[in-house]
């Protein structure tokens, strides 16, 4: 990784693209509240911002995606999560999925990306795997700072693309509102009846669970009284 003493704005970039092109399919975890298609607009008071998201001086809206559903699951479940000694398996607890959808999106329009796919990709930003790798706060107020850099640097940039470190076969992406903002029914569009509305139900978790097997992971049914 860079030196962290050293700010982004020192180095050039070179970046590698990636477009994904319209009437792509891509799924996302988010709370509820959202619709399947809305981008969570930045907070200030966040108090758990991903490794991605807007900072107070380029605060714009942001989407996580990925392009199957078991990633977008992964993605957002299996962080810091250990194998279970008596299960083998990585149990979930019910509080992360509860008031949480997983919803398919088809993309409206071409989106350019900048790639993080590989190490010259990473290298022509400057950067290598930890980008991608480092977890927890302390580590997410420097991505968040490099990823303003890269769009300072690209601004046609409509987002981001790595590999999923916790289902390397497929990959992740996080599109940024403002770079989309002027399409008139937004980039994407939501795909009914492909996802599931409520994880925290018992017909959700055993979706998910479905889902998540191959992964040796499964969302723990809540405790009743």
């Amino acid at each position: 990784m860079h030196d962290a003493t050293v700010p982004p704005s020192a180095y050039r970039f070179q970046p590698h693209w990636e477009v994904l092109p319209a009437g792509s399919h891509l799924w996302r975890m988010h709370s509820s509240r959202y619709a399947a298609g809305q981008f969570k607009p930045f907070d200030a008071h966040d108090r758990a911002p991903g490794r991605f998201h807007g900072t107070p001086e380029d605060p714009y809206p942001c989407l996580y995606a990925a392009t199957d559903p078991e990633t977008a699951l992964a993605e957002t479940l299996l962080r810091s999560v250990p194998f279970d000694r008596e299960t083998s398996m990585r149990l979930i607890p019910w509080a992360a999925v509860r008031g949480k959808s997983l919803n398919a999106v088809r993309t409206r329009c071409e989106l350019r990306l900048v790639s993080l796919c590989s190490g010259a990709a990473l290298a022509a930003v400057c950067q290598d795997h930890l980008l991608l790798e480092s977890e927890g706060p302390e580590h997410y107020a420097g991505t968040r700072l490099w990823a303003r850099e890269i769009r300072a640097q690209v601004p046609d940039a409509m987002g981001m693309v790595w590999g999923s470190r916790r289902n390397p076969s497929q990959r992740a992406l996080v599109l940024f509102g403002d770079r989309v903002a002027d399409l008139a029914d937004g980039p994407l569009a939501a795909l009914p009846h492909r996802g599931i509305p409520d994880l925290g139900s018992p017909g959700g978790i055993k979706e998910a669970n479905q889902l998540l097997e191959p992964l040796r992971s499964a969302i723990k049914e809540p405790l009743r009284r």
